[in-house]
């Protein structure tokens, strides 16, 4: 569609990743944006809707503030609430919500204006395997120190080559990153991991926890988080946690559009 055909939203949303191939469309099962586009159409007559991500979560992966944007035809009669309550009721039965929607400019986009991303990845840290929380923790039985895991966080913060802590399959050109935030704090059983940058690599932060829990499982020192970085090689790094854990939990802009 030509620009003069286009009425650009951005949506915030939230997901249950679990029975689904990740943000993107794949040959093979079922996507969000599969689930997105195909509700944001219904809701305009069967007519095409493209959408943008702020973030392409993986497989079995969540979000509690995703943002992305919509083009809908400019002559939909349609405003926030009708896209809010109209998709929604089109994505049922699946664990996709529309949180928020608001107009932005054509020059607006979900992804190259995002100045942070945050994630948090949760786990249970007990012997008794989840059962309220399944699909939505990683279970680690092993006692955690919260305070040595922190320890060996400090040295990831900042500027660096996180090539230890990226996919084998990661498409970036560079693997400097900055990290913003790294906090790790303990609620009775969980350990909770928040994290905060501009864009990250490939699997970086389920990689940071698989090796941070080794940290705190006191099976490395806290030293060995620089001593990896320093290596530049993934195969130097811990485990790749699994992605039941991670959500994405917030996406900023210079201005937000849903204020």
């Amino acid at each position: 569609m030509a620009e003069d055909d286009i009425a650009r939203w951005a949506l915030k949303i939230e997901y249950d990743g679990t029975n689904y191939v990740g943000w993107q469309r794949q040959k093979d099962g079922l996507s969000i944006q599969t689930l997105i586009e195909a509700a944001a159409s219904k809701l305009v007559g069967g007519r095409a809707v493209s959408s943008i991500t702020a973030g392409r979560t993986d497989a079995g992966v969540h979000a509690s503030g995703m943002v992305i944007h919509l083009d809908f035809p400019a002559d939909a009669p349609i405003n926030g609430r009708q896209i809010r309550d109209g998709m929604g009721y089109y994505l049922k039965p699946h664990p996709v919500v529309v949180l928020q929607a608001a107009p932005v400019s054509l020059d607006w986009s979900a992804r190259f204006s995002a100045t942070w991303r945050s994630y948090r990845f949760t786990i249970l840290n007990r012997q008794a395997r989840p059962a309220l929380q399944e699909n939505h923790v990683w279970h680690v039985k092993r006692s955690l120190d919260v305070d040595l895991m922190q320890e060996g966080a400090n040295f990831l913060l900042g500027t660096h080559d996180f090539t230890s802590f990226r996919a084998i399959a990661c498409q970036a050109k560079s693997a400097v990153r900055t990290l913003d935030v790294l906090k790790i704090h303990r609620e009775g059983d969980l350990v909770l991991v928040d994290t905060q940058a501009r864009s990250f690599l490939h699997h970086q932060v389920r990689n940071m926890v698989g090796s941070l829990v080794m940290v705190g499982s006191r099976q490395w020192p806290t030293e060995k988080m620089r001593d990896i970085l320093q290596a530049k090689n993934r195969c130097a790094a811990g485990p790749t946690s699994p992605p039941d854990g991670l959500c994405l939990t917030g996406v900023g802009y210079p201005e937000d559009p849903f204020a």
